[in-house]
């Protein structure tokens, strides 16, 4: 068996569960959040903390106390780094040469046991020096795949699994719920692969609910013997389950492999979680779709891995959609072997609990993953259940480890069934060896519909730190306020909740109420919730209605012109903007924001002279402008 080094790329610290020093300082840290948002940073002495105790504490954060004197020291964006990430994460190339199973042996009439053709012809491309194995279109039974160096598997027709789990034998390497063992094989598996695929526009299909692996639930007996042999270290060649064992397996189980591709493929039924990179690097996952309806149907689980994308994808699944582990326990801190370097983008979320989770199997550590451009609960993307929390952070005192360096920005959702953002180091109650969790930024959050903004979860042992939320609404909720329990550091920079302005920092630019400006074709009113000043502009429904903003900056050069508006309809109402009589953008979209009292905000890039500028915002269709509340202007 090619089983893999348990080093971690970075010492760690002698304290058990404490990450490296690689995260920074929490100073450091909130000099790098406040780029992130534009505003700059404010400090006070060292061990000031901002929100420290129960959630009364927040309550007077949220009252607008805690500002701090401006440092004058900056450091990078903590986003400036996906690009050297992304640079690293280059998919496998793979020779012009095609395998078709049909060639094999193989019948695609959904009934003939194709698992040797799936053998034999995977055999023979890696022979070949790799290329393509081909499914066809037709439906293809099979057993276990396992895959080998050089072989991009590539499915336009449809795999679909065998239900008895003999045929998922002799076992293999694995790690079940974060602890390594011998287990059923998943239903493709790779260990110890270099450049390997798996791609197409067909289906794979694990057809688990057919057959009797739903009844194993998670695991019971074996699961807790498991836990036990990792907790007391128990060598793991012993740990050894498979036929009379109740440990379902994954459907996609890929480890210890270098360079992955999964593109394109609407992956289906798994037993358990759907796609499980483990000890891999350089991963790729695009334009995949997950459905599940098994429990734990998770959709895809990077597991101690370094340098993922996944982009593209959709999740309906029957429990997180992509949750990011590193191992469980003892277990977990034994093999010492964090994820890091994780970047989403562009997925839709409609899983039955966390859009982004990290968690619970977290021992190895959790470290820089970044999402952006994200749904949760799309309209034309509704799942079985929906989405509870947009950000979802399950730490404990058993687990240990670290999560840290945690990035959202721009994600959107409705119709949460709990909050937007939950960290929490109480997933568990039991066990004396607490986690780091610390270092979070979400900017440009926009949420509409759940319980509450955020709900963050410490314990007065070992706080969470450094948490900073900015440019983001939250409407609908159900919750008057939210939950801050042992936290050091909490700042909300031009944060709404149900229309009140929540935040603990002052506005990160200049900010111009519309009230004050210049207006053409349209009235001052104040009969919608949610503004900041005094009213709002409701402009005349007609292309032309304009407002006029004067704007004084102190040197010449490139802004970022924020803009906070409601759109009670669903018509995009889309503006100009004009700076000092010159067309900086000709159609910057307003869409329909759900209710007048609903406020967004848009940006544009402009360049204003040093001194006096006018910046008007001109209706460019015959539903006029959306209803302004204010412009904020920043370096």
């Amino acid at each position: 068996m090619n089983e893999r080094p348990h080093e971690d790329p970075g010492p760690l610290s002698a304290e058990p569960g404490a990450p490296p020093e690689s995260g920074g300082t929490r100073r450091e840290f909130l000099r790098s959040a406040a780029l992130v948002t534009g505003v700059a940073f404010v400090a006070g002495p060292l061990g000031e903390t901002l929100v420290a105790g129960r959630a009364a504490a927040v309550a007077a954060a949220e009252a607008g106390g805690g500002i701090r004197p401006a440092s004058s020291t900056a450091a990078a964006s903590p986003w400036d780094e996906v690009p050297s990430i992304l640079a690293r994460i280059v998919p496998p190339t793979f020779p012009d040469r095609t395998f078709d199973i049909v060639d094999y042996g193989a019948v695609g009439n959904n009934s003939t046991d194709c698992t040797a053709a799936f053998r034999d012809a995977i055999a023979a491309c890696n022979a070949a020096g790799g290329g393509r194995v081909l499914v066809p279109p037709g439906t293809f039974r099979t057993g276990a795949i396992h895959l080998l160096s050089n072989v991009n598997l590539h499915v336009t027709g449809t795999i679909r699994f065998r239900t008895d789990p003999g045929a998922y034998l002799p076992i293999v390497f694995t790690r079940w719920e974060g602890i390594e063992c011998y287990n059923y094989s998943p239903f493709i598996y790779a260990n110890g692969r270099t450049n390997i695929a798996i791609t197409g526009t067909g289906v794979i299909d694990g057809n688990a609910p057919a057959g009797e692996w739903s009844s194993w639930g998670g695991g019971g007996d074996d699961r807790d013997q498991l836990r036990e042999w990792g907790a007391n270290d128990h060598p793991v060649e012993q740990r050894r389950f498979g036929a009379g064992h109740r440990l379902r397996p994954n459907m996609i189980g890929l480890y210890d492999c270098a360079n992955v591709l999964v593109e394109g493929l609407d992956l289906r039924n798994p037993a358990m979680w759907t796609l499980h990179p483990v000890y891999c690097t350089n991963v790729t996952v695009r334009n995949v779709t997950f459905y599940s309806t098994n429990s734990q149907g998770d959709g895809c689980n990077p597991d101690s891995c370094t340098d993922v994308l996944i982009t593209g994808c959709r999740f309906n699944t029957n429990d997180d959609c992509i949750p990011v582990k590193s191992g469980r326990d003892r277990d977990g801190r034994r093999v010492n072997k964090p994820s890091q370097n994780i970047v989403v983008r562009d997925c839709k979320f409609s899983g039955r609990w966390g859009g982004i989770t990290v968690g619970s199997e977290m021992s190895g550590g959790v470290r820089k993953v970044f999402a952006e451009d994200c749904v949760c609960n799309a309209a034309d993307f509704p799942g079985r259940y929906p989405v509870k929390y947009a950000l979802y952070v399950k730490t404990s005192f058993n687990r240990g480890g670290f999560v840290e360096d945690v990035h959202l920005r721009r994600i959107t959702g409705r119709d949460l069934e709990r909050d937007a953002l939950y960290i929490t180091m109480n997933y568990e109650t039991s066990g004396n060896i607490p986690p780091t969790v610390r270092n979070f930024t979400v900017d440009g959050m926009t949420i509409d519909g759940g319980r509450s903004a955020y709900n963050i979860d410490g314990r007065s042992a070992r706080h969470i730190q450094n948490v900073t939320i900015s440019n983001s609404t939250f409407t609908g909720m159900s919750n008057s306020g939210n939950t801050a329990d042992y936290v050091d550091d909490l700042q909300l920079i031009n944060v709404f909740h149900n229309g009140r302005d929540i935040s603990t920092q002052p506005s990160p630019g200049a900010r111009h109420e519309a009230e004050n400006a210049t207006i053409s074709q349209g009235a001052v009113e104040s009969n919608h919730a949610g503004y900041s000043g005094t009213g709002f502009v409701n402009s005349a429904n007609v292309a032309g209605a304009s407002v006029g903003f004067a704007v004084t900056a102190e040197t010449a050069g490139t802004k970022t012109l924020t803009v906070r508006y409601a759109n009670g309809t669903a018509t995009n109402r889309p503006y100009s903007v004009t700076v000092n009589g010159t067309v900086v953008a000709s159609a910057v979209d307003a869409p329909g924001t759900g209710a007048w009292s609903t406020w967004a905000s848009s940006t544009v890039a402009v360049s204003t002279v040093a001194g006096a500028n006018t910046i008007r915002l001109t209706a460019t269709t015959a539903g006029g402008l959306p209803n302004l509340d204010y412009v904020e202007i920043r370096p």
